[in-house]
């Protein structure tokens, strides 16, 4: 037994060389069990205290910030995660700003944001996330795109080949009833196949968020329009493609406006010249609008070039464009019909 004792005051010496234990031990070495036991828990403590935290003063991790966020409608919860902050300051895109780290922030107007956290430490160094958000979008944001992305050109749309359930021509009535003898809905690529126009598929409109508008004719320098129209502002010279004849429609030249720009209305009661109309007039109510500045319009070149926005959604929408294709001098001018049609985003 002695000899074990021995070894073990031996293994005590040895950790005390390491510096994990520095105490002395008397003891008197007794043929006891017990002494053997209480020896050997002393060495585990010994072997624990080998362990303890040395690099405890490198627990500052790096700054970082990492945004959270959760939305209902235009109401945000916005998380800011981060390492080693002593301050936050958060701008929210629309002018407001918090210094909370956790905010919850009310945006007035649905729309795109980009949200900024700063994080600083207690050095002041500062670290910034952003995250891009999409609110309860309206139907202006909806046409013109999110104007908060990176190397942002506007929303740019073109008429649908595909068209939809709900596109078909109409007459200028109360009740948007539909042209007698023409499909509805309209079948896919009706201008092409049906009519001969393919190429009215191809033309493009832009819209920015700033109200700014450009229109590209593409190759053939002609867009969808009235023939009565053409006739009446050219003398007919400016159709390039009269192949829609039979339902008022052509192809004519047209030179899109520099600087153009666009108005839009949410909601308002819109009057329009109706051969349907009583006193030659009909209104919508409530319905939105798209105005534009010069002679520049949206998907077809016609006397009324204001349009009404019947449905938008993020990659289409469906206008109401109104068409003279009455020959009686009397009427020439005064509108007809209205072409329901959809258009599609130009990914």
């Amino acid at each position: 037994m002695k000899n074990k004792i021995d070894l073990r005051l031996a293994l005590f010496s040895k950790f005390d060389d390491l510096g994990c234990i520095n105490f002395n031990v008397n003891v008197m070495i007794k043929k006891n069990k017990r002494v053997s036991i209480g020896l050997w828990a002393i060495l585990l403590i010994g072997l624990s205290s080998c362990t303890s935290d040395d690099d405890s003063g490198n627990n500052n991790f790096p700054l970082s910030a990492v945004i959270f966020n959760s939305a209902d409608g235009k109401k945000v919860a916005f998380q800011g995660l981060t390492h080693s902050a002593n301050s936050w300051l958060w701008n929210f895109g629309d002018g407001n700003t918090s210094t909370v780290q956790n905010p919850v922030h009310i945006y007035d107007e649905g729309g795109y944001y980009i949200a900024t956290l700063t994080a600083t430490d207690k050095d002041g160094l500062t670290e910034t996330s952003q995250v891009n958000l999409a609110l309860a979008l309206t139907p202006y944001s909806l046409l013109t795109g999110d104007n908060t992305a990176d190397g942002y050109q506007g929303k740019t749309w073109k008429l649908s080949g595909a068209h939809s359930e709900f596109d078909y021509f109409a007459n200028a009535d109360a009740d948007l009833s539909p042209v007698a003898g023409t499909p509805v809905p309209l079948s896919a690529g009706i201008f092409g196949a049906g009519l001969g126009m393919g190429e009215v598929y191809e033309d493009e409109f832009t819209f920015y968020f700033d109200g700014s508008y450009e229109h590209d004719v593409k190759s053939d320098g002609a867009s969808l329009g009235g023939i009565v129209y053409q006739f009446a502002t050219t003398g007919g010279a400016g159709i390039v493609n009269p192949s829609g004849a039979d339902f008022g429609l052509c192809t004519g030249i047209y030179t899109p406006e520099e600087n153009a720009t666009f108005t839009y209305v949410e909601e308002e009661d819109f009057a329009v010249s109706s051969v349907y109309g009583p006193g030659g007039s009909l209104t919508f109510n409530g319905v939105s609008t798209l105005d534009f500045s010069g002679t520049e319009f949206v998907g077809f070149l016609d006397f009324q070039r204001k349009v009404i926005i019947q449905d938008i959604s993020d990659n289409s929408m469906r206008l109401m464009m109104f068409m003279a294709a009455g020959q009686d001098p009397s009427i020439i001018g005064i509108n007809t019909n209205v072409l329901i049609l959809t258009f599609e985003v130009v990914q």
